[in-house]
């Protein structure tokens, strides 16, 4: 049988209501008196009821986080990480995931609004109005996409991009192909020009293949089209491509790393088990999470704090699948 406020009251003799208050709203209640209450409470196994909190207090001590695509390497440490900084504030998190589907993104942030406190949307590619106007509605967070008048966790991809510029140049490269991803992905058209402008500040020559979903077999489609376009070296969008890139490629009896080199951008784990290993551009995705929970929990307590925009940097991880530039092939 589950301990009830009660049970907890009576062992503490004082009211059920003093109990409920110390538990719920410790504020208002005296700190000798709340501390003995929260320790006879530990004794017993009292486990508050979320549903009962809920009703009393009007909130539900959930906040929803909305994701493209929980099988993509990128998404589970945000996911992990939501989880963890929110159970340390005493929230659960309900997870939806669109399967990449833009056109299910409002829809399944507005129903799951319903049962949360607070919404955190990682990487949408819905239009900016919509997302603007979703924000004014409800209180919400984005992970990996600017959004006006509300709160947001980006990333900085300027640093990364140019450690990987100059990375490629120190090995004799002086033109690049970048693979792009969505055509609809804010974070494609970020890293497009954060690569772009490292290019032309150290004067190489930029190229473009895509668009291509963030998948493995998108990256041998990717590769199908690199290897006729006589370029030596490539930033794919994500590790995934990047991965798709060097299967084909090595499948079709090429050195990945000696004859072309590939570079990835997420650092995910999948870049440590390939052969070669994957050079990447490691994105904070842990602190991307933890960020974004902060950032909700404060507007909960006070809505009218001015929208924050929290970027993180990214670096260069080098590992194999970079090398020289084939002295016939730059």
């Amino acid at each position: 049988m589950a301990v009830t406020l009660a049970e907890v009251a009576a062992a503490c003799n004082v009211s059920t209501s003093t109990v409920s208050r110390a538990l719920t709203d410790p504020e208002k209640v005296n700190a000798e008196t709340r501390t003995r209450i929260e320790r006879v409470a530990r004794q017993l196994g009292y486990a508050p009821s979320r549903a009962g909190r809920s009703l009393v207090s009007g909130r539900t001590d959930t906040v929803g986080l909305v994701v493209p695509d929980i099988a993509n390497p990128f998404f589970p440490p945000i996911i992990k990480s939501v989880q963890a900084r929110a159970r340390d504030k005493r929230y659960a998190v309900l997870i939806a995931d669109t399967d990449e589907h833009v056109a299910d993104e409002l829809e399944l942030a507005r129903g799951l609004s319903r049962q949360v406190d607070g919404l955190i949307l990682a990487s949408p590619r819905t239009a900016p109005a919509d997302l603007t106007r979703l924000a004014q509605q409800l209180p919400v967070v984005f992970v990996n996409r600017e959004v006006e008048g509300a709160g947001s966790v980006v990333i900085d991809e300027n640093e990364g991009m140019q450690e990987a510029v100059e990375h490629l140049i120190s090995l004799g490269h002086r033109r690049i192909t970048y693979l792009s991803g969505p055509r609809r992905s804010w974070s494609n058209q970020q890293r497009r020009d954060a690569l772009a402008a490292a290019c032309a500040a150290n004067d190489v020559e930029l190229r473009e293949l895509g668009p291509f979903e963030p998948q493995i077999q998108a990256g041998m489609r990717a590769a199908d089209l690199l290897q006729s376009s006589e370029v030596a070296a490539a930033i794919a969008y994500d590790d995934l491509i990047a991965l798709g890139v060097m299967s084909r490629l090595t499948e079709r009896g090429m050195q990945v790393g000696n004859e072309i080199s590939v570079i990835g951008i997420d650092d995910s784990p999948l870049s440590t088990v390939t052969h070669p290993m994957l050079t990447s551009i490691h994105v904070p995705a842990a602190e991307l999470g933890s960020a974004a929970v902060d950032l909700l929990l404060d507007h909960l307590r006070d809505p009218d704090l001015t929208p924050q925009t929290v970027k993180l940097e990214t670096r260069l991880v080098i590992r194999g699948s970079t090398g020289v530039a084939p002295t016939n092939l730059h």
